[in-house]
């Protein structure tokens, strides 16, 4: 394992991936790394649907206009939805919980990269929930955020530049 420090600078998204398929210990850990990230008030509004069949990565990539072609050379996706009604503070702790995911696969050696989903829609202005929702049988009260790609990473990115780390972005005492 590398430092975290090290961890989060190499973290880059990943669209490139290999054929080779995840094992089941690895998809474990990274669901289990999304299930015990912290929520608002403890109250864990997410769900996760993992999807590895390649016709249902295949629909997936096409649930939005645009930046979800990547899916479907995934091994493996995890759609990331929550309970709405549990919490107004969901799309916080959904987010938290997807990027727990994208670390424990960078870990574990792992490529990853999030396509947004919520708000988006397919060319025709089909809501993209609307069709997740028809692929997946998610239930009226779940709203998605995103989806998750991860697999054998095919493409070599450098980590991130220090240079390029906006300092000025950083405010101290006041704006």
């Amino acid at each position: 394992m590398e430092n975290f420090s090290t961890l989060i600078q190499n973290r880059r998204s990943m669209r490139k991936f290999t054929s080779q398929k995840l094992d089941e210990e690895q998809k474990r850990l990274i669901l289990r790394a999304a299930l015990i990230s912290p929520s608002s008030k403890n109250t864990r509004p997410w769900e996760f649907i993992a999807v590895e069949d390649p016709d249902m990565l295949q629909k997936l990539s096409v649930a939005r206009e645009s930046g979800a072609g990547f899916i479907a050379e995934c091994a493996w996706a995890v759609v990331v939805v929550a309970d709405t009604s549990k919490t107004g503070c969901w799309v916080e702790d959904c987010s938290i919980a997807a990027t727990f995911m994208q670390l424990q696969a960078q870990d574990l050696g792992l490529g990853s990269c999030w396509t947004q989903m919520r708000g988006r829609s397919l060319a025709d202005g089909t809501p993209s929930r609307q069709v997740l929702a028809g692929l997946l049988g998610i239930p009226e009260n779940f709203e998605p955020l995103c989806i998750i790609g991860f697999g054998y990473k095919n493409q070599e990115r450098k980590p991130y530049d220090d240079d390029k780390i906006e300092w000025t972005k950083v405010h101290n005492e006041k704006f």
